[in-house]
């Protein structure tokens, strides 16, 4: 799901290593949150999320 070279050159840029292992236990936690947040707005029962509606995603129970 994440662009592995963006994800690798991030740590570059820090100067920072990262493993192939790592990246994909990334990527697995990546996914994993995406789908969460694909749910909560599933399940908030909104149509199309928006920048207003950002909150229902991230859990928030309130949009402040």
């Amino acid at each position: 799901m994440i662009q592995k070279t963006k994800l690798k050159s991030e740590f570059n840029k820090a100067g920072l290593q990262i493993t192939s292992e790592a990246v994909e236990l990334l990527d697995d936690e990546i996914n994993r949150t995406v789908k969460k947040m694909v749910n909560r707005v599933k399940e908030g029962n909104v149509k199309r999320l928006t920048a207003n509606l950002i909150w229902v995603a991230l859990g928030k129970l309130n949009n402040r």
